[in-house]
């Protein structure tokens, strides 16, 4: 079943606009195969993507980045008071891994779409985490 949001995750940010990312040709290959899809991520997601393009001396990128979101290109769910309590105990659960903010509110993301259907280059991650507890990810950019 194919759903019509598709949940971003940050990795697939840095590739699709990184040129010097090693996953950057592949994010553009997919990217016209899921441009039918609404995509959607979190304020977490979008901080780390800015963070990390700013500490890979590709700051250059966010400003794109923030007008490819102005143009429609991309939804942001944002993260209420209220999911801070499921967000604690998903990083208490995965604090192994370790979870970061950023993927404890795709989690909860998921929670809220109802389905796990996502695109990130983080494959270890993605792989072990459960939205509703038991429920599987499935990314699009591992296929």
């Amino acid at each position: 079943m194919t759903h019509k949001e598709l949940i971003i995750d940050t990795g697939y940010f840095i590739a699709l606009f990184s040129k010097k990312d090693q996953f950057h040709k592949k994010a553009l290959g997919l990217r016209f195969s899921i441009d039918n899809r609404k995509w959607i991520t979190t304020w977490p997601v979008l901080t780390e993507v800015c963070h990390l393009l700013t500490n890979r001396a590709a700051g250059n990128l966010i400003v794109p980045l923030l007008q490819f979101h102005e143009k429609g290109g991309f939804e942001i769910f944002s993260v209420a008071e209220t999911h801070l309590p499921k967000m604690i105990t998903l990083l208490e659960k995965y604090e192994k891994l370790p979870m970061d903010l950023a993927d404890a509110s795709l989690v909860l993301l998921a929670e809220e779409l109802g389905h796990g259907d996502i695109v990130s280059t983080d494959k270890r991650d993605f792989n072990t985490y459960r939205w509703k507890d038991h429920k599987p990810f499935h990314n699009l950019f591992a296929v």
